[in-house]
């Protein structure tokens, strides 16, 4: 691809369309500034080949016009001097001359429109890199805040997650504050519970002991 084309293909292209295509905008931003940065360097050298070239052509233009000049002047002279095979000779260089001169004439003018073309062109492609610089500031900007906002997010999903651990302690250690409460209050049940059934026993014991010497009796009065 020409230089050329490549920088109407620059200058014509929708960058928000192509960056809305893009599967990685940063990346392909990165690669449009650079493709434009390179494509201004190779026109504004392009553009100085060509003011030297109009330089020069101005300059023989110059020095035609000059030479159509002394033509003249030596016909006149040769007119003075009565030798008019002398002028014809000198009108007829000088009209080479001016052929010449319409010539380069014209190469100038093309010369100038090709500087106004690669002027505008320029200009143009400028607007598109300040453009382009713009929208990858924009894009830096923009992923420094997705950023931020993601990490004070993550922040205070944290102190909430954080908060809710927190409150789930504080509710179990209630919980076992309220079960060694009422553990406390069974302790010693145990032992006076046992002490009481081996005193309760001993009542039985008498008392199945009256009831077996009142058989025993009863049946000894029986015999």
């Amino acid at each position: 691809m020409g230089i050329f084309s490549r920088m109407t293909d620059i200058i014509n292209s929708n960058l928000t369309a192509l960056l809305d295509k893009a599967e990685d905008p940063q990346k392909m931003i990165r690669m449009m500034i650079q493709e434009m940065e390179e494509t201004l360097v190779e026109v504004r050298s392009s553009s100085a080949r060509v003011i030297a070239d109009r330089k020069t052509t101005g300059r023989r233009l110059d020095r035609m016009r000059q030479e159509s000049s002394e033509w003249e002047k030596k016909a006149m002279l040769a007119i003075e001097k009565g030798r008019e095979d002398l002028a014809r000779a000198a009108l007829n260089e000088k009209q080479q001359a001016e052929q010449e001169i319409d010539l380069v004439d014209e190469e100038l003018r093309s010369l100038d429109e090709h500087l106004t073309h690669l002027n505008e062109e320029v200009g143009q492609l400028q607007t598109k890199l300040t453009d382009a610089k713009a929208k990858q500031k924009a894009m830096v900007m923009r992923q420094s805040s997705v950023e931020s906002r993601l990490r004070v997010k993550r922040q205070n999903n944290k102190a909430d997650i954080d908060n809710a651990f927190e409150k789930f302690e504080r509710f179990e250690r209630r919980m076992d504050n309220l079960e060694g409460q009422l553990e406390s209050m069974d302790l010693g049940a145990d032992s006076k519970t046992d002490l009481k059934s081996q005193i309760d026993s001993l009542k039985n014991d008498d008392k199945i002991n009256d009831e077996l010497a009142r058989l025993k009796e009863k049946m000894t009065k029986v015999d």
